[in-house]
């Protein structure tokens, strides 16, 4: 799998976790930290809560995983890829 496809897949994954939670909600449009303060906001879910940092943080390090995508896979690359995740875990245990 390429790098670009594990991002959008994450990505996919991220969101959908999210929307399943709050489906009576505004739906989670996008990761990025417009998008997710826009989320908080509409959904009455605080912007310092758990909930959002683990979003926020997650959107961090697949902005910069996209930013590292014209280079080559580095360790580092590897490692922000596993702590992805592994949030991506921690977020489908706060939201159930």
């Amino acid at each position: 799998m390429n790098d670009f496809v594990g991002r959008i897949q994450a990505q996919r994954e991220v969101i959908a976790i999210i929307n399943e939670r709050y489906k009576q909600s505004e739906e989670l449009y996008g990761l990025s930290r417009g998008a997710i303060e826009r989320w908080c906001v509409n959904n009455n879910v605080n912007i310092s809560s758990e909930l959002s940092k683990v979003l926020l943080t997650i959107s961090d390090k697949l902005m910069f995983l996209a930013n590292k995508s014209q280079q080559q896979v580095t360790d580092d690359y590897k490692i922000r890829f596993e702590q992805i995740s592994k949030l991506t875990a921690k977020l489908k245990t706060l939201v159930n």
